[in-house]
């Protein structure tokens, strides 16, 4: 299929009072994703020369959030209708004349299937105006398209104004085009705004055309919930359970376990590799990576995370920003937070937190532990309750454990210090210099055994 004069504009322009958020409505999150992401990337898997978002409330912080895209924004600054909103970005699209298609920010439920269905009806019937329609069991409210005898759309008909037979109509607009430009331009500046609203409709476009000799024809949704818009956090809700259903049914297609799809939650930016089992409650966000044959749950949370083959990630843990290598065990009830580093066949154990950590591979720190702001060579062993004291109450100081150390229960290590190659932390030691390489380090006190002290005491007391 030829793109070559294809491109879009998407309106992101309104507020969205009944989300009843400080935050621009095509910016609250679906699936990890700013809402108005969605059509972005439908404009970029169907090869749009040129993307327009036509923006107003909000609109630096709808710019700031797709900066990293290659979309023009057109400012809306008085908002009036649809057709003027389509009308403002005419010039960001500087003389373009083709296909365009126009998008709506709060419509994020579109597949790339139905839109080219879209362009291979319009393009095939050579029409002037290609209109996305669906099918309703109770279309109330909505506008009907009125075909013809040859199936071409003749008329939209809001309904308020639709008489008896029109409203029996099942199929309705969804506000989603293709139009011919310059056409399109030429159409909204010709049927202008003289109506009680003193409002642009895109609606008028279709009547344009017709009136013209045009052919307008209409591709009806298979699924009518791909056209659901978002105007509040219900419909936000809605929304969010059917992108999730995707992603889960996508991921298990592609050979993934999920026990309980309607108990786990994984964001769309997220790739898990074949026989990964993930468990009931499982939240997992971000850009996380997570390899094959890992298993992960129940009641975990990852995000933004890289876990390599073969982990596996017990009951209520939590990993932030970190990198797990292969052939490790954490949990459960462990904390790994951002700047994590297992370099592969680790245990991270309950109740075990880490943070800006690097471990090398295969040591292990299997409960009870704080290692913050270090460094762990390979083959290290944590004893219970240890601690990496990293903070003076004023700067944050690295603890250094090379390879082949042995740290006994209950250690302090008083940041900054380097441990050794291959040496010997007695338990219950307080560090608090270096210590070489194959030694023996300990500080805690004599043991003094005073025999009878306990009977004499309780001799006392009775007198």
């Amino acid at each position: 299929m030829s793109t070559a004069s294809l491109s879009a504009v998407i309106l992101a322009a309104g507020q969205g009072t009944r989300m009843k958020s400080v935050l621009p409505k095509v910016l609250h999150p679906l699936a990890g994703r700013p809402m108005v992401s969605y059509p972005v990337d439908r404009t970029v898997a169907l090869g749009c020369l040129q993307t327009v978002l036509v923006i107003g409330h909000g609109a630096d912080q709808v710019r700031q959030a797709l900066a990293g895209t290659d979309c023009r924004f057109a400012l809306q600054a008085e908002q009036l209708g649809t057709g003027h909103a389509l009308l403002c970005a005419r010039e960001e699209l500087d003389g373009f004349s083709g296909d365009l298609l126009l998008l709506c920010g709060d419509v994020p439920l579109l597949t790339d299937d139905s839109l080219k269905r879209l362009l291979a009806r319009h393009r095939q019937t050579d029409a002037l105006v290609t209109v996305m329609t669906a099918k309703l069991a109770d279309p109330t409210g909505y506008g009907r398209i009125v075909r013809g005898d040859d199936g071409s759309v003749q008329a939209i008909v809001e309904h308020k104004d639709a008489d008896e037979s029109q409203r029996a109509i099942d199929e309705i607009n969804t506000g989603i085009y293709l139009f011919r430009a310059p056409f399109v331009f030429e159409a909204l500046e010709r049927v202008g705004c003289d109506n009680a609203q003193g409002e642009y409709y895109l609606t008028d476009v279709v009547a344009a055309a017709v009136k013209a000799g045009g052919r307008v024809e209409a591709v009806v949704l298979e699924d009518a919930a791909e056209a659901m818009g978002i105007n509040d956090r219900c419909q936000l809700a809605a929304a969010e359970a059917v992108l999730r259903r995707r992603i889960n049914e996508q991921l298990m297609r592609s050979g993934v376990t999920l026990t309980d799809p309607r108990t786990t939650y994984i964001d769309a930016g997220v790739a898990i590799g074949p026989d990964t089992v993930v468990l009931p409650g499982c939240v997992i966000k971000g850009e996380s990576r997570i390899g094959s044959g890992c298993t992960i749950g129940p009641n975990v949370v990852i995000d933004s995370c890289a876990i390599a083959d073969d982990v596996r990630v017990k009951a209520g843990s939590v990993l932030t920003e970190s990198e797990i290598g292969a052939g490790t065990d954490v949990g459960p009830m462990a904390h790994l937070r951002p700047g994590t580093v297992l370099a592969g066949d680790n245990k991270i154990g309950n109740f075990v937190e880490t943070k800006k950590a690097v471990i090398g591979q295969g040591s292990k720190a299997s409960h009870l532990t704080y290692l913050g702001d270090c460094e762990l060579g390979t083959g290290v062993n944590i004893g219970c309750g240890t601690i990496t004291c990293n903070y003076d109450g004023v700067s944050k100081h690295r603890t250094i454990i090379e390879d082949d150390v042995f740290v006994g229960s209950d250690t302090q290590f008083v940041a900054p210090v380097r441990i050794g190659r291959g040496s010997l932390i007695g338990a219950g030691s307080t560090i608090t210099r270096d210590v070489p390489a194959d030694a023996l380090a300990l500080s805690r006190a004599e043991q003094k055994t005073i025999e009878g002290w306990v009977s004499r005491k309780r001799g006392k007391k009775k007198d």
